[in-house]
This record gives C-alpha cells, sequence and structure tokens, in this order.
C-alpha cells in the first residue's frame, strides 16, 4: 500500500455535536456525544474534551471525525466514530473544527 492509498483509506468527515452527556462509566472524565453528519446520520462516541469544554459550549459545534473504524464500546457507550483532536500545553485535549461551515457529511482530504 502507497502513503496515499494509506491516508486515503482514512474516511474523515465533517460532523455537528447535536447532544452531549456526561460518560459516568468511564475511568477518565469524559463525554458522550451525538453528531449528526448529515446523509451518514447521527453517530456516536466517548471523548475526554471535559477539561476545555462543558457540555454547553460543545452543542452545535462542527468537528472532524473518523467515521471508518468500526465500532467500540468505551465504558458502556458504543463509539461508532473517532473525533479527533490535540492536546493543549497544560493537558488539555482541543477538538479539530473546520474553520468555515462546510456541508455535513462532507468528506475531508
Amino acid at each position: 500500500m502507497t502513503p496515499y492509498e494509506a491516508f486515503s483509506s482514512v474516511d474523515m468527515r465533517i460532523g455537528k455535536v447535536i447532544k452531549v452527556e456526561i460518560n459516568e462509566k468511564a475511568k477518565k472524565p469524559a463525554y458522550k456525544f451525538w453528531i449528526d453528519f448529515g446523509e451518514l446520520g447521527v453517530k456516536t462516541t466517548s471523548a475526554q474534551y471535559t477539561q476545555l469544554y462543558t457540555e454547553e459550549n460543545l452543542i452545535g459545534e462542527h468537528v472532524v471525525c473518523v467515521v471508518n473504524l468500526g465500532t467500540r464500546n468505551i465504558a458502556g457507550f458504543a463509539s461508532e466514530v473517532l473525533m479527533l483532536g490535540a492536546e493543549n500545553a497544560s493537558g488539555g485535549v482541543v477538538f479539530l473544527k473546520p474553520e468555515r461551515a462546510v456541508t455535513l457529511g462532507q468528506t475531508v482530504f
């Protein structure tokens, strides 16, 4: 597999956070997310964004997610996508988002 083929196998899409709850069963503080991907539907994930964001701050945010990694069970919750982020200097996780509005479900390339 060439490097480009490897990159192309990762399906990254733009979604919109529509619901957030604390994941009380998680070992480390985390939220449960429901993310709308337009024609792909609503998918769920659990992620550790609690240090920098409240549940209310996340509703309506556009996010970048990998949608083709399969489903994992994270602390009793189905995680169907990987919401991409990066750690800042203080150890908080910052979510990745497009700098302008794009169509939900749009492919990231």
